[in-house]
């Protein structure tokens, strides 16, 4: 299982794919357990993940850290990573053609660590994933499918909002509840 994540990474830091390859520094594959029992899932690189190679190291990454810690949660024991695995420029919104080129890593990436839970973090995970528009619709509610899902707010909206943090932090300890209850 390591190595076919492994492999996997290799194959998205060489990806050519779409056009996000030739502004990237780096594409970010993820990173974490490959036994993990939940895999969170974000919108795309920004900056300082695009500078690092490593996913939610700015701001919203140092929020999601804390949010997991609280959870009694660690980072090395989920696997965190993005949709899409290349930064957009100006850190916009992925376009549908990136996100079509980059879901079958994501795919691969769930069928190889094959989590309990997957958390989708914004709007983007939640439509790209599930065909959810609007995350406040069904945030703290698991949706079952072939796994758990749950759609919460990202990081980021919560840094723009911090109203939003404690159905943020919420739905981290829900995550957890399912992925380590064995109902």
């Amino acid at each position: 299982m390591h190595n076919n994540i492994e492999a996997i990474a290799r194959e998205i830091r060489l990806c050519t794919r779409c056009r996000l390859s030739r502004s990237r520094r780096q594409a970010v594959p993820g990173e974490g357990s490959t036994r993990a029992r939940i895999i969170l899932i974000g919108e795309a690189p920004g900056r300082e993940e695009d500078a690092t190679g490593k996913p939610f190291v700015g701001r919203a990454g140092k929020l999601l850290t804390q949010v997991l810690n609280n959870a009694s949660l660690t980072r090395e024991e989920v696997f965190i990573t993005s949709v899409i695995k290349c930064r957009p420029p100006e850190n916009r919104r992925p376009r549908k053609r990136e996100i079509r080129a980059c879901l079958p890593y994501l795919r691969r990436q769930l069928a190889a660590i094959n989590p309990r839970v997957v958390v989708l973090l914004g709007g983007v995970a939640g439509e790209a994933m599930l065909g959810i528009k609007k995350v406040g619709d069904v945030r703290g509610k698991p949706i079952e499918r072939e796994r758990i899902y749950m759609v919460t707010y990202h990081p980021a909206a919560v840094l723009r909002n911090i109203n939003l943090l404690p159905y943020l932090s919420e739905d981290i300890r829900l995550a957890k509840e399912l992925a380590y209850n064995e109902t």
